[in-house]
């Protein structure tokens, strides 16, 4: 296996960085055909035919740098078959940019119906190369945490959802005219929702709405916050991981994956 680098706007990596090898996985790029065009995505599956439970694992601002196919690994070594896909290709290749500043610009022209159906095709894929269609989850970070809401009040053959620090309310714009508060009471899969208290992008305000409002549609959706934890707490190549959250963030995902069926 050879590894990829982190994105350009992410580079040095911390010294906490995790590397998880590829030994008994089948793994590398693939194209995926979809309605706006084909695209690039990770794959990391176990060795063998399956069938497979699928989790599709939907990246940061960054793209599917190293990172993410390094989590994609982390879920094929317990038996999923991973799909990462590359959701921003057609507006920009994301981490061959600088800094954040430049790659916000090419996030904004991303429209979520496109991604949707980007990751409806990730599903359509991985069910054709030994997927279960009747165990699939999704989870996302940061940018691909608010995603991971949005795909579960999209996809009916979705069992659950894990949401890591993913922005749950904003300004509507034509691509992106939802955020979770507004699909709250409309999910389709319970989601897990795990979040910094110390976030200064989400504030805990915005936290405690999203709870009201799973409240008040009956909904099995929940939201776990850890106290005093930054945003990005699981990405172990940043300076803001947080060791002790993250494993117990890793520990309630397979839980809840577990409860649901996948």
């Amino acid at each position: 296996m050879s590894q990829t680098p982190l994105a350009q706007a992410v580079q040095p990596a911390s010294s906490t960085q995790i590397h998880t090898d590829a030994t008994g996985l089948v793994e590398g790029d693939i194209r995926i055909d979809a309605p706006a065009g084909p695209y690039n995505a990770y794959r990391a599956a176990p060795q063998g035919l399956g069938p497979h439970p699928v989790v599709l694992v939907i990246h940061e601002i960054f793209g599917v740098h190293e990172h993410i196919r390094d989590v994609a690994r982390r879920f094929a070594k317990l038996g999923y078959l991973a799909i990462a896909p590359e959701l921003f290709e057609r507006q920009g290749d994301v981490k061959q940019l600088a800094s954040i500043d430049e790659i916000r610009p090419v996030v904004a022209s991303v429209p979520d119906e496109q991604v949707l159906a980007d990751l409806d095709a990730a599903l359509a894929w991985a069910t054709q190369h030994g997927g279960d269609i009747d165990r699939v989850a999704v989870t996302g970070f940061c940018w691909g945490g608010r995603i991971s809401w949005l795909y579960a009040a999209h996809q009916p053959r979705l069992k659950a959802a894990v949401a890591w620090y993913g922005r749950l309310v904003g300004e509507s714009t034509a691509n992106q005219p939802r955020f979770p508060l507004d699909v709250a009471g409309k999910l389709l899969a319970p989601v897990l929702g795990l979040y910094g208290g110390a976030d200064a992008g989400i504030p805990l305000d915005t936290v405690e709405q999203v709870q009201q409002a799973l409240a008040k549609a009956g909904s099995a959706s929940t939201i776990h916050v850890y106290p005093e934890t930054p945003h990005a707490f699981y990405a172990d190549y940043r300076p803001s991981y947080r060791a002790e959250a993250a494993a117990d963030g890793w520990h309630r995902l397979q839980a809840w994956f577990k409860q649901h069926g996948v």
